[in-house]
């Protein structure tokens, strides 16, 4: 009944969420202990890190008795507010109101879809916290589906940082590191001509050289892709004044050319870059992305250079680099996976991938490579898979050097590629404990990658190989190439 009265509820606007918590705390010290408020709001109240303590100390207290979440697209609910804005209706109570649980729903174009069992499920106190245990903030489900299968791969896997209890808990040897800001740092930035007018000169491994000093490439996120350090140069478009650095994408000539790397917009002198001692290498992902996006979470195994805000790392915590060599490189795979990313889509609100979403997604732990298919372990096939995929560049030999591989880079096939990653997708749903329905369901929740399938070969080609590569791992068939 309160949703339906949407228009009786008080809306709160601007565009500080840490506002309007602090607006809704100062009302709620004038709230009854047994009464009961409703508010609409901008979403950001349950998602953003801003709000987060406001909004854990009632989800993870059970004091919310509903949570819809609804999209104002054809401007359906208000007319003079641009169709992006997402609001929703916050139902909860005093400090003696308590709920078993709370009635969620999300992406609602009306409020009739709360009568809806599908899109309109529960959730208890104790979800709040394993899902989100370090902002107690709320996971975005679309179905009640989603939610069945996000809460049952978080209660066997841990997240990548559990801060909820008095020791800090991390599955992985990593810490996060933005490395240098594209505007605040821009005065230690250097372009190509400018390195060549001030005596520079290129050299291997796309760097500059002046007698001692020596200049970096400057990774952005748009240079890369899934398993692809080189997906991409960036070219400058001065006619182009809101985005002038844009990617040209590699061709397969320049993939197929171990020695060819992108083009960075800038370098950047290698006494300004903080990197660790060891390793040579490092797990990096895309900051800038969308839940709509084809894919949401993309990394990759980076070489010794700079980075930008867009491209964070994962490197190695003190005194662990030698564990970190021997182990992160098998975290880049599962941050890759259909698994990991469909987690990760109902965690994401926004155009940013913020570590505080990133450290409370689900890992498969270490021992959990130890799994046998056949007579191999998830660890010896993540191994081999992993070589193929991102080996393929000399750039990159400290990595291969690491993992025992003494030899060339790998050719790029794009064919071989596809059977490679659908293999490791499928070894993936194997290890989060979904079953191959669950695979499938999970499929085609990413709408882009099927339409491209089958804009490509008519059919959801991605989704039929991981099905069948589940089905040969079951069986303890690792090295049979299934038929497409």
């Amino acid at each position: 009944r309160m949703v339906r009265a949407a228009g009786s509820f008080p809306l709160l606007g601007g565009g500080d969420v840490n506002l309007y918590s602090l607006f809704v705390e100062r009302a709620m010290s004038l709230v009854k202990p047994g009464g009961l408020v409703g508010l609409l709001t901008p979403s950001g109240i349950y998602a953003d890190k801003t709000a987060a303590r406001f909004f854990k100390s009632l989800s993870t207290a059970g004091r919310i008795g509903g949570l819809f979440d609804f999209e104002n697209r054809r401007k359906s609910f208000f007319k003079d507010v641009h169709a992006s804005f997402k609001f929703c209706a916050l139902i909860f109570g005093g400090e003696d109101r308590r709920f078993a649980q709370t009635r969620c729903a999300f992406f609602l174009h009306d409020t009739r879809s709360v009568d809806d069992p599908q899109r309109c499920f529960p959730l208890a106190p104790d979800d709040f916290a394993r899902v989100n245990p370090n902002t107690g903030t709320a996971p975005v489900f679309r179905t009640r589906r989603d939610a069945d299968l996000t809460r049952g791969i978080y209660e066997r896997h841990p997240v990548l940082v559990d801060r909820s209890g008095a020791d800090e808990r991390r599955a992985w040897p990593v810490r996060y590191q933005r490395m240098f800001d594209m505007t605040n740092d821009s005065g230690l930035f250097r372009t190509a001509a400018q390195l060549d007018a001030d005596g520079f000169y290129r050299i291997a491994g796309n760097r500059w050289k002046k007698g001692s000093e020596m200049c970096l490439p400057l990774y952005e996120g748009k240079m890369v892709q899934a398993f692809d350090h080189r997906a991409a140069s960036v070219v400058v478009n001065p006619d182009n004044l809101n985005r002038p650095a844009q990617p040209r994408e590699a061709t397969p000539d320049q993939h197929a050319d171990p020695h060819w790397l992108p083009d960075p917009q800038f370098y950047i002198r290698s006494d300004a870059i903080a990197w660790p001692a060891e390793p040579g290498w490092a797990v990096a992902f895309k900051d800038v992305t969308a839940p709509t996006n084809v894919r949401t979470m993309i990394a990759c195994l980076v070489p010794r250079a700079g980075f930008g805000n867009t491209l964070p790392l994962l490197v190695p915590l003190p005194e662990q680099a030698s564990t970190y060599r021997e182990q992160a490189w098998l975290l880049a795979a599962c941050l890759n996976s259909f698994a990991f990313d469909f987690v990760a889509r109902q965690k994401v609100q926004g155009q940013h991938l913020n570590w505080f979403v990133v450290e409370q997604l689900p890992v498969i732990a270490p021992a959990g490579y130890d799994r046998r298919f056949g007579a191999a372990t998830a660890r010896d096939l993540v191994r081999d898979h992993l070589l193929r995929l991102t080996y393929t560049a000399h750039d990159l030999a400290p990595f291969a050097r690491d993992l025992g591989c003494a030899g060339a880079p790998f050719p790029w096939d794009p064919d071989q590629r596809r059977h490679l990653r659908a293999r490791l997708d499928a070894l993936y749903f194997h290890l989060y404990g979904l079953s191959r329905d669950d695979a499938a369901y999970v499929l085609d929740t990413f709408p882009i990658v099927r339409r491209q399938d089958h804009a490509a070969c008519g059919r959801y080609r991605t989704r039929d190989l991981i099905l069948a590569y589940m089905n040969a791992l079951a069986a303890g068939d690792t090295d049979a190439a299934v038929a497409e």
